[in-house]
């Protein structure tokens, strides 16, 4: 029996746990499977989805910088890959590449599910304008919190991709605006850090003023490059949470995706938590 190929593509990956969750998701559904990681050069992106499929690779995530070319890559595209116009979940399938976005889902699974903080009627910051704030966007308006503000050091950016989201947020009847992050006033009762500040290791983007008292403060990133943010978030009266939950939630559905089974994600997240710690 051949064994299924999959795996994580971007640059950098070193320090990913995609490789560990997607082999304990095999372990406790009964899946065999192979899941293994691949340094892609910024250039190469296209030549070595190629190459994955000529070894029967079956499908693969992409982290970044690769989410939006992997969307234009693709033959066929979900509708919220569609509507973030990135993705994080290539399947490989009779000549097809299919593209998915499981970012929000995840996102929103971890927020409300594991973290047990409602999104309904909350008013939210989303930070960035890149592929991890495109993915997520259209998820988050679907719980219909009662406002969304896209913030980004270039406005035009965060513009474009609340243009792209107006027509949902009208079904939802949510407020979503843009804004450049300089001048912030507000403040939110989740602000979510979807830029790569963590990951650079510069400050956080926002003042402390846009945190409500108790406000959920979730950075994407986890392990070292998401303790800055958690630091500041509960030096100033939030609830700091790291984007661990969101790495595993979005694998389980790429792998339910994958494999047509969806794994324990809440079990594989605790386990997680534990061998980090």
């Amino acid at each position: 029996m051949t064994m299924a190929l999959y795996c994580l593509m971007g640059n950098p990956v070193e320090h990913s746990k995609s490789p560990w969750i997607h082999a304990r998701f095999a372990e406790l559904t009964g899946q065999t499977l192979h899941y293994g990681k691949r340094l892609i050069a910024l250039d190469g992106f296209i030549p070595a989805v190629q190459v994955f499929i000529a070894e029967g690779g079956q499908g693969c995530n992409i982290t970044v910088p690769f989410k939006f070319e992997a969307a234009a890559l693709a033959t066929q595209t979900s509708e919220r890959a569609t509507l973030a116009q990135a993705s994080n979940v290539l399947t490989f399938r009779d000549g097809a590449i299919l593209a998915d976005n499981t970012d929000g889902a995840g996102l929103v699974n971890d927020i409300q599910g594991n973290a047990g903080v409602s999104l309904s009627g909350r008013r939210v910051l989303l930070i960035g304008a890149g592929g991890a704030a495109a993915g997520v966007l259209g998820p988050l308006l679907l719980e219909s919190p009662a406002s969304i503000t896209v913030a980004n050091r270039t406005l035009a950016k965060a513009t474009t991709l609340v243009a792209r989201h107006a027509a949902l947020a009208s079904l939802q009847k949510t407020e979503l605006l843009a804004q450049e992050l300089r001048g912030l006033e507000c403040d939110f009762d989740v602000i979510i850090n979807a830029s790569a500040s963590s990951l650079s290791g510069e400050a956080v983007p926002v003042a402390a003023s846009t945190l409500k008292p108790g406000a959920l403060a979730y950075d994407m990133m986890y392990g070292p490059a998401a303790q800055g943010f958690m630091t500041w978030a509960r030096e100033h009266g939030a609830t700091p949470r790291d984007g661990l939950g969101m790495l595993v939630e979005q694998a389980a559905e790429a792998f339910l995706i994958w494999r047509g089974v969806r794994p324990p994600s809440q079990q594989v997240l605790a386990e997680l938590r534990a061998v980090m710690t």
